[in-house]
Formats: C-alpha cells, structure tokens, sequence
C-alpha cells in the first residue's frame, strides 16, 4: 500500500476515532470516552480484516464459483490476467438495479460484485467495461478505503439512530442535566448523517476517472464501457436502489441511490456525461471512435 492510501487510511480511521470518543464524552464522560477508544480501535482492525465480508453481507451477495457464472468468470479471469492481478472472487447482488463494485483489504483479496440486473442489461463488451473499471479500482487498491469509509459512515449514522431515541427517552442522565443531555443527543442526530455524507464525499472523484480509465485500456473497449455507464445511470434513475447503505453510494461504479434524500446533495461521482466524454478522448488515443 503506498503511503498516499496510508495517509487516507488513518485519516478516516482518525475520523471515526474522534467521532467516537467526542459523542463518548458528552453522553459519558471521560470514562465512556476511553471506552469509545478502544471500541474504535476494535472496530477499525475488524473491518480492515473482513471488509470483503461486511459489505458483501450488507447486500447479500453470494460469492458464486465457475460452474455457476462460467461466463463472468471467464471475463473477470482474462481481464485479471491483462491487468497483472489473482483472479479475484466474484458475487452476485441479488437486486435488479443494475451496478457493481470491488472490495477487500487487497488484491489478493478482493472480490468483484455485479448485481443481477447488470448481467440483464449489458452485452459481453460492456461487461467487460465495467469489470476492467472495478478491476482497476482492485489494482490502485481504492476498494479498501471505500470499504473503510463505508464502514465508517454506516457507523455514524447508526450512532445518529441511537441518538434519536436518547433524545426522546431524556438522555443518558449522569453528571449533566436532561436537558443537555437531549440536546446534545439532538445534535447527533442531525449532524451525523451529514457528517457520513461527507466522508463519502471526501473519497475523491479522481479515483473513478481512473478506473474508467483502466477498465477501457484493460478491456480495450472504451465506447462498450461508455455505453455501459450511460445505461447503468439511466435505469438507475428509474429504479434507484431502495434496499441498501448510502454509506456505500461511492463504492459502485454509479451511485445506486440517486433521488433518495441526503444522497442527492453529496455527489460521490463525477456527472456520467463527463466521464463519457473522456472516454470518447481516451478511445481517440486507442485509435478507436465512437
């Protein structure tokens, strides 16, 4: 991992950390903050080891074998090859909305998703688009920050839950009085999903000009992925997905839950029409036009 990812790493790490032990220290004290501490320590090792495991649950993906998707898996073993990386696991997202992402610690980790409505609505050229572009998130190594700032943005908004309903059952009483207690729990829960918007936000754009990048030069066919995206965006404006994290928005290759709430005022990828229209330039390199 180089130190720019490193750097990234900790400062989301850090976020959480101090996010913990602050709401730890209003509602508790010193003594709840130090246990706040060493819950996020726990917590940061935990979805550094498992974050494969963690987001593929939160969306009830099931690995899946050869024998059961051999063409995908033929696809995502040649494109590996191209890119200089293992074949990585490979998931099915039982939703049609159609989408994919990458995660897991590393490439020897890693695990290329696809929901079911994408095998539906894409042709081999496209596919092969999409899965060079997560496979290219694999190889820059963006998958474990995204799973991390996933995870960490799912636990604000959990913490914004809890706070809700310390606010209206009186806080947790102790050295404070009700009603500071209520409203510093109100604060929380306004701010907290703000705050988890931002951490999405704070994963740069650049990473998916990137990967666009390299899912057309690993497939060799940036109008198929083009063509890909501007499907993808399009049913997903249709049929956004209702079911899953916006934590998770930045992890996909489009965001899944455009039109719902809070995910509309944080972008967490570049407009579609612009990464068309790199593509277009990028295909004009290759010698090929579209």
């Amino acid at each position: 991992m180089g130190l720019a990812m490193w750097l990234r790493t900790g400062l989301l790490m850090a976020i959480l950390t101090g996010l913990l032990m602050g709401i730890g220290y209003i509602f508790g004290g010193p003594n709840l903050a130090l246990i706040m501490f060493v819950f996020s320590m726990f917590f940061n090792f935990i979805t550094y080891w498992y974050s494969d495991r963690i987001v593929l649950g939160w969306y009830r993906a099931r690995v899946v074998d050869e024998y059961e998707a051999p063409e995908l898996y033929s696809i995502v073993r040649g494109l590996a090859e191209r890119a200089g990386l293992p074949t990585p696991r490979v998931a099915i997202i039982p939703t049609e909305t159609p989408n994919a992402f990458a995660t897991g610690r590393d490439p020897e980790h890693a695990v290329v998703a696809v929901t079911q409505g994408l095998l539906k609505i894409l042709d081999r050229d496209e596919l092969e688009g999409v899965l060079g572009h997560e496979l290219t998130h694999v190889k820059n190594r963006d998958m474990l920050i995204g799973t991390l700032a996933a995870a960490m943005a799912g636990a604000i908004i959990q913490l914004a839950y809890w706070a809700r309903w310390i606010a209206i059952f009186g806080g947790f009483g102790g050295d404070r009085d009700d009603g500071e207690n209520v409203l510093a729990a109100i604060l929380v829960a306004v701010l907290a999903p703000i705050a988890a918007m931002l951490i999405q936000a704070a994963i740069s754009r650049s990473r998916e000009f990137l990967a666009d990048e390299g899912g057309a030069r690993i497939s060799g066919k940036p109008q198929a992925l083009a063509s890909a995206l501007m499907k993808i965006d399009t049913a997903v404006r249709y049929r956004p997905l209702k079911n899953g994290n916006p934590a998770t928005a930045h992890m996909f290759i489009i965001n899944p839950f455009r039109g719902l709430g809070l995910a509309t005022l944080f972008s967490t990828h570049p407009p579609t029409e612009a990464r068309i229209e790199r593509l277009r330039k990028i295909a004009e390199e290759m010698g090929i036009y579209f």
